[in-house]
């Protein structure tokens, strides 16, 4: 028989199949060598507060530099509303802005160097942002940018299917009328309701992952899997304030994309600065 490349939902699915896989080969590989494990801490719901009042110090300290690059933020965000509303993927405008959540660990990455360079009594200055290039481990974090794009792709592809099976695969003809049959009728209901739950699964799965392992690889010269498995584990141990970590994300967002997604020039260096401290709070 010939071979096919198969439709979105078989690949996707493969995908993750692949991914689940190398994950628990990681996990193996770090359960069964003890030099792999760093000693965390147990966080407490004021880390999160000290956290964000860092990140906010971090942001008062260096306030001309950090907005100044993360104007990029909002541009990158309208440029692929742009691309969405253009290309006939109307449907697609929501769950590509709720992908921010997906993609802003990776985009986050020079803030953290700020924070890091700003923490050592370094130089600080929207040019340092691009030292991260220059790390030995950014290969490293290069390998974890792309679990987190994928991801976004997958996330994209997903929505695309469930707004197929529940609404049909006939494009909206219009945002008004995408919203109009999301609230008003059954199957948009179904579709909100699957969306959100499947949203929901993707974004703590990179969540796990990505909280604490970025700001590692940056900080510290360890492998990817120990850098994995060190989020990982931090998630595991303290499920209750990570969660509440992810709300204050999602909800920070939210508020950020909200403004024509100029808010972002604010939000997004705040998380990122806080999310640097929040790593120096999980891991000793």
């Amino acid at each position: 028989m010939p071979k096919t490349i198969g439709n979105p939902l078989s690949w996707t699915f493969g995908a993750l199949g692949s991914a689940a896989g190398y994950a628990t080969d990681i996990a193996t590989q770090a359960s069964a060598d003890p030099d792999l494990r760093l000693e965390t801490r147990r966080l407490v719901t004021g880390d999160l507060r000290r956290a964000l009042r860092k990140g906010w110090d971090d942001l008062s300290a260096m306030r001309s530099d950090v907005l100044f690059a993360c104007m990029l933020y909002p541009a990158i965000g309208a440029v692929l509303l742009a691309f969405a509303a253009r290309g006939n993927l109307t449907h697609l405008l929501f769950p590509v802005l709720s992908g921010f959540a997906l993609v802003g660990p990776v985009a986050a990455l020079g803030l953290y160097e700020l924070s890091r360079r700003r923490e050592a009594g370094q130089e600080v200055g929207w040019g340092a942002m691009f030292d991260v290039l220059r790390n030995p481990r950014f290969p490293r974090i290069l390998m974890l940018g792309l679990f987190n794009g994928v991801i976004f792709m997958v996330w994209l592809l997903l929505a695309d299917a469930i707004h197929a099976a529940t609404l049909g695969s006939d494009r909206p003809a219009s945002l008004t009328a995408l919203v109009t049959a999301a609230l008003t009728t059954p199957a948009g209901w179904v579709m909100t309701v699957v969306g959100t739950a499947v949203g929901f699964v993707l974004a703590a799965a990179v969540l796990a992952v990505s909280a604490i392992s970025f700001p590692l690889l940056l900080d510290r010269n360890v492998s990817l899997p120990v850098a994995v498995m060190t989020s990982v584990r931090v998630a595991r141990e303290n499920p209750v304030v990570i969660a509440i970590w992810g709300l204050i994300v999602t909800g920070g967002l939210v508020l950020g994309i909200l403004p024509l997604l100029l808010g972002l020039v604010v939000v997004l260096p705040v998380l990122g600065h806080a999310t640097w401290h929040l790593y120096r709070a999980a891991v000793v």
